[in-house]
């Protein structure tokens, strides 16, 4: 039965095993158009991939504006905020409806243009992906109109017509809320590491080679600006500015060009560091026809030459700007325009390699190193201390040569004894006047890490501090902090908003207040403007007395301001070290000018009442009594810094008239025709062109320091005295007015 049964399940096994399991067929995916709003969000992903590539579209769109100042604003790493403001040309009105669609750019028109294009953008993709994963708002105002215009686009679409608003030169742009529409990358933003120090990376970078552009950039509600930075001639000084004095002294200039059209044609200028600077990282900022990109093999030559020739300074500091021929140049191979393809880019790299390890290995021929001063007579006291019967050790005492002293306690020298200090082998000279300013900066710097608030320590200061802050009106102070600034309404008065109320308020008398106020508050913890060129107290005093009095001519009256300006001259120069000390005006012996303290961050003072500064400082001051002196020193310099309107006339109303070029007339002859004829004749109708435009540009940087600058500042440290609701300081309370503005 056991056989019988296992014989007859072996052919059942056998079917089993032969029998096959069909295969399932699949049919290929069908193709299918995508939507247009998938393809332009998809899109959009490539071009901003975090908000750093939003702030670098947005700044080198400013560029191209021919901006002269650019400043950002960013908020929570530029996820709930991003606020690029320029003061370039603007955009069309007529071109607002399109200024957010795919592929709308005022840079070319034809692929060919590409071969010569000179601007940073060209794709006309930028804006538009904002929209599609932002809320976007632009406003712009160009020159010459009234007001200005603000739109609002989502998805590539504006999406109500533009808006007439106050505006300031230029354009503004807002981007919020960015990627509200993409989950997955806003948490992994929101979980990695904050964008903003890359955001301050980017601009520092564009800061130091735009010379000619102020940049600025601070984080939203802040203070102060984390980048700032002013136009300059000297890329050396842009560098000193945004990276610091420690990186600057310890650069070389380094240049590398050809010109052979056989092989390649360049030309390279930049700074590279030299033996003595030590860095955590390398650090490579490089353009390539002014476009900031990045070339991973320059990069990687240049660290090769480095670590070869200088082991110790491996991690370089290097600025290069590598200028080409546009053909030569293909900007259109990277989604962000981070990098760009070159034509004989080996040659270069190879060119550019050589004339790096050629300027090390000369720099490494010698090193500087920085030698405090230290008092000889000190170390000689120590000595002489030190080698006496009392103080010496008894042999016994002294740690014998066997104990093992830990490694990191280890000490080449005894930390008491001089005669193991470099300095005890320098010959000691006498102290000269550039020891005493060395020191006099040393103990400025010292003074300005201290809290401003506890530096009043003289009793007048502390005084004169306290009256302003019993005796300012609580209603004026809110208005001032919770203000909405519109617009100049004139050349004295601002316009601002307070709720539902418009005031008129006068900028001037507001400035000189608020300058006044911190000069006290500052007391003796200025930083410092430092003049170009030192300026002589006599030619300011000089151009002073005689601005005062125009009319009085003759020797005997120049000899009388000449005898006045001396008595003042002498007078400045014993109140030298107290005005340096105690409010940053430096002057040195020989009666120059040279440096003027910094009131308000980012604001300098307008350069053209310099002299009527000195002259006040001269005559204006009592210098008896503390209290006064303090006082009248702080009213003339708060009167010195206020935002007065320019010396200029102002070129866009009536005072165009002044900036008309007078001609002599040949078309009347003598005898003839009425004397109105020839004042006509006498005059032309063009105009002077450089006197006109350093007018508009005073103008304008005034209206910018007021919003900008002026107001921001007076939210934060502003207190308004009493009188200024009477005095005219604020005009008028314009509630209907506001109601018929809110409709426009």
């Amino acid at each position: 039965m056991e056989a019988g049964s296992a014989e007859t399940e072996q052919p059942l096994e056998m079917e089993v095993e032969e029998e096959e399991v069909a295969p399932i067929y699949k049919e290929p995916p069908k193709i299918k158009l995508l939507e247009e709003s998938v393809v332009n969000r998809i899109a959009a992903g490539e071009v901003v991939q975090r908000p750093v590539s939003a702030v670098k579209e947005l700044v080198e769109n400013s560029l191209d504006a021919d901006s002269t100042s650019i400043s950002v604003v960013v908020k929570d790493g530029g996820l709930k905020l991003i606020q690029v403001s320029d003061d370039g040309h603007g955009i069309r009105y007529e071109d607002l409806p399109i200024l957010c669609e795919r592929h709308t750019t005022s840079k070319l028109s034809h692929f060919e243009d590409l071969q010569t294009i000179q601007s940073m953008g060209f794709r006309g993709e930028a804006l538009a992906s904002m929209t599609y994963v932002g809320h976007v708002t632009v406003t712009t105002i160009m020159k010459g109109q009234l007001h200005g215009y603000r739109a609002t686009y989502r998805d590539g679409v504006m999406e109500q017509e533009p808006k007439p608003c106050a505006a300031v030169k230029g354009t503004q742009i807002m981007v919020e809320n960015l990627f509200y529409n993409m989950i997955a990358r806003r948490k992994t933003l929101q979980n990695s590491a904050d964008d903003y120090p890359k955001i301050v990376d980017l601009l520092s970078r564009f800061a130091i080679h735009h010379i000619n552009v102020s940049f600025s950039c601070r984080k939203h509600g802040a203070a102060r600006a984390d980048v700032h930075s002013v136009a300059t001639s000297s890329r050396l000084d842009a560098i000193r500015s945004v990276y610091g004095v420690s990186v600057a002294r310890n650069l070389i200039k380094i240049e590398a060009f050809d010109d052979e059209s056989s092989s390649s044609v360049f030309k390279m200028e930049g700074f590279i560091s030299n033996s003595n600077y030590i860095g955590k990282k390398i650090t490579m900022v490089l353009f390539i026809n002014n476009r900031l990109v990045e070339c991973g093999a320059l990069k990687r030559a240049v660290e090769i030459v480095y670590s070869a020739t200088l082991p110790k300074a491996s991690k370089p500091f290097i600025y290069m700007s590598i200028i080409l021929p546009s053909e030569h140049v293909d900007v259109n191979v990277h989604p962000t325009k981070r990098e760009v393809s070159l034509l004989h880019q080996e040659i270069i790299i190879e060119k550019i390699q050589s004339a790096v390890e050629s300027r090390l290995r000369n720099s490494n021929e010698c090193r500087t190193f920085q030698e405090q001063t230290v008092d000889a007579s000190t170390s000689s006291l120590l000595a002489t201390q030190k080698d006496s019967p009392k103080n010496r050790t008894p042999p016994s005492s002294q740690t014998p040569k066997s104990e093992k002293v830990p490694v990191h306690k280890m000490v080449r020298i005894d930390s008491l004894d001089p005669a193991g200090r470099l300095h005890a082998y320098l010959q000691a000279t006498p102290s000269s006047q550039a020891d005493k300013s060395s020191l006099a900066s040393i103990r400025s710097a010292i003074r300005q890490r201290r809290n401003p608030r506890e530096t009043a320590d003289l009793t007048s200061v502390q005084e004169l501090v306290n009256i302003i802050d019993s005796n300012y009106h609580s209603g004026l102070l809110d208005t001032i902090r919770n203000c909405t600034y519109i617009g100049m309404a004139d050349e004295v008065f601002a316009l601002i908003q307070h709720n539902t109320h418009l005031y008129l308020a006068n900028v001037v008398n507001l400035s000189k207040e608020l300058m006044y106020q911190q000069v006290l508050r500052r007391f003796a913890h200025f930083n410092a403007i430092q003049l170009s060129d030192p300026a002589p107290l006599a030619d300011l005093l000089m151009l002073a007395l005689k601005e005062e009095d125009l009319d009085a001519e003759g020797e005997e009256n120049y000899d009388l301001k000449e005898k006045i300006a001396e008595m003042n001259i002498q007078l400045l120069k014993q109140k030298a070290e107290m005005l340096q000390e105690y409010f940053g005006i430096h002057i040195d012996t020989n009666g120059n000018l040279s440096r003027l303290p910094v009131i308000l961050d980012q604001y300098t003072p307008d350069m053209d009442r310099v002299p009527e500064f000195v002259l006040c400082l001269g005559n204006d001051v009592d210098w008896d009594d503390e209290k006064i002196c303090f006082q009248t020193i702080a009213a003339a310099l708060g009167n010195f810094y206020a935002m007065h309107p320019p010396l200029l006339p102002n070129p866009s109303g009536e005072g165009l008239q002044f900036y008309k070029r007078r001609v002599s007339s040949n078309c009347h002859q003598a005898g003839g025709g009425s004397s109105k004829d020839a004042d006509d004749a006498a005059v032309e109708s063009e105009y002077d062109d450089e006197l006109l435009a350093d007018a508009e540009n005073a103008w304008a940087h005034r209206e910018w320091s007021i919003q900008h600058i002026l107001f921001p500042s007076m939210r934060l440290f502003f207190k308004p005295l009493t009188s200024m609701a009477s005095n005219g300081t604020f005009v008028a309370s314009l509630e209907k007015l506001y109601k018929i503005f809110e409709r426009c």
